[in-house]
């Protein structure tokens, strides 16, 4: 497994986030497959070292990963300021899938409003009586105060 498809989400994003704001200062190589490097994180500084060979000996001294076979943001940044590339295949990514949501979303919404502007007065009251009745508590309830009281 690689260092990216260990880290989470929020990781990844906000280590991308760090790559994109140049806060990686200092990046050395330390063989075939390490790297070592400082990176400015919340007004502090932290030591990083990353394992391509072996992504869960990455360490970093941030309190997130300290002493944990975690993945922070601050490794991935560093590791997004040594391979660019990666970063701009992630990013690509992240926009492609971003896209796709938004092309389902209008869909979705095409499709809800087509349904509304055939339904029947009596189709529509029965379609919200079947929502509310269904719903979450907290939503009927919210309902039930803007609309009904």
């Amino acid at each position: 497994m690689s260092l990216i498809s260990l880290a989470s989400g929020k990781s990844l994003w906000r280590g991308y986030e760090y790559y994109t704001g140049k806060r990686v200062y200092m990046k050395m190589k330390k063989g075939e497959n390490e790297y070592t490097g400082k990176v400015i994180g919340n007004g502090q500084t932290y030591d990083v070292h990353i394992d391509l060979e072996h992504p869960r000996k990455s360490k970093c001294n941030c309190p997130h990963a300290d002493g944990k076979r975690i993945i922070c943001k601050h490794m991935v940044a560093l590791y997004f300021d040594a391979f660019p590339d990666e970063a701009d295949a992630y990013i690509k990514e992240v926009e492609e899938y971003e896209q796709e949501q938004e092309e389902l979303q209008n869909e979705l919404d095409d499709k809800i409003r087509k349904y509304l502007n055939k339904a029947s007065k009596e189709q529509l009251k029965e379609a919200l009586y079947n929502l509310l009745y269904e719903c979450p508590e907290w939503l009927f309830d919210r309902f039930v105060y803007e609309y009904i009281d």
